[in-house]
């Protein structure tokens, strides 16, 4: 039964959840400090934090069932591309979107996906701990760290480590280039202006003026420059798929940063930089279009920190085996 629509960011164009006309979900985890919930799905990740639902579902393009989820200390779960159905949601995308789910548990998750990729509904096997070969990537996707998400995050990979996971650093320094391909907006830039052309073009006035200016770069690409962002998707799946092949999973950080706060974010200019910091990892998952999960980390009583899996394309449901096997161990439990 569908209890109700959430908040959240305007058109699902930006990771921290902030909307303009009609509100900003607070995050649930901070009594005295007003911070971001994470987006695009903001109020999905915020009811499922504070059990109004058991379960929500969200769009994902760059980060937005895993970046909340990572900011509100939810599971968020991101699956290849083609296993769920888009039909009905409203594009960002059309190139990288997908649809999740958020839950309090890896269990629920995987159920939860069952049934959206129509499926049984049932429950996955939890990989046993020893054996598990993690593939833990270095470099690109640790760099700007804040202290304490390092610290949840270090905390982590030795219980794993004390647990029998086979942990293997690994450094891929072609996602570094990742930012300068998609620097003229990628697809996500073109996509999302192809779909809103005549509405910026008739009714400018009514976006978010956040939203509405991160349109731009969409406008000014050429179809060469789309088509050369595809060229290097392919050789960059490629490239990564055969260094996965050893591992189960690959792991790091969800978002490098915890929950910034409402008033941080007042600056534009730095409000953009915030955003393209929290879709830095998250972003890698769909732009190689591999399944990814976020699970907490962090100690009770602290700030949400996430850690997340990416999987093998289309082995969506080996990666929430590998996933529940673990979760307790990630979380600290």
């Amino acid at each position: 039964m569908i209890v109700g629509k959430n908040n959240m960011t305007e058109f699902a164009y930006s990771g921290l959840g902030v909307n303009a006309h009609f509100g900003t979900p607070i995050n649930p985890n901070d009594a005295q400090t007003p911070r971001v919930p994470g987006g695009s799905s903001s109020g999905a990740a915020v009811a499922v934090n504070r059990e109004i639902v058991p379960a929500a579902i969200g769009t994902d393009t760059g980060g937005s069932c895993r970046i909340p989820a990572a900011f509100c200390g939810t599971v968020g779960f991101k699956p290849t591309s083609t296993r769920v159905s888009k039909r009905g949601a409203v594009p960002l995308s059309q190139t990288l979107d997908c649809v999740g789910p958020f839950t309090t548990s890896v269990s629920c998750a995987a159920v939860l996906d069952s049934i959206l990729s129509a499926g049984p509904g049932d429950d996955v096997d939890s990989f046993p701990e020893g054996g598990i070969r993690l593939g833990v990537l270095e470099g690109y996707v640790t760099e700007k760290m804040d202290d304490m998400v390092a610290r949840a995050y270090q905390d982590a990979l030795t219980r794993l480590s004390h647990r029998g996971v086979r942990l293997t650093p690994l450094n891929i320094p072609q996602l570094s280039r990742l930012p300068e391909i998609n620097s003229k907006g990628g697809f996500v830039g073109a996509d999302a202006y192809a779909w809103h052309k005549d509405l910026l073009e008739t009714r400018a006035d009514f976006y978010d003026p956040w939203v509405r200016d991160r349109f731009g770069a969409g406008k000014s690409q050429t179809a060469a420059d789309y088509i050369a962002v595809g060229q290097e998707r392919h050789r960059m799946k490629a490239f990564v798929d055969e260094k996965q092949e050893q591992f189960d999973a690959l792991v790091l950080p969800t978002v490098q940063i915890v929950p910034p706060t409402l008033e941080e974010l007042q600056d534009q200019a730095h409000s953009n930089a915030v955003n393209l910091l929290c879709l830095r990892n998250t972003a890698i998952g769909n732009f190689l279009d591999l399944p990814a999960i976020s699970i907490p980390c962090h100690a009770e009583g602290s700030l949400p920190v996430g850690l997340m899996l990416l999987g093998l394309r289309d082995q969506d449901r080996r990666l929430l085996s590998v996933a529940r096997g673990l979760e307790q161990v990630i979380r600290g439990r």
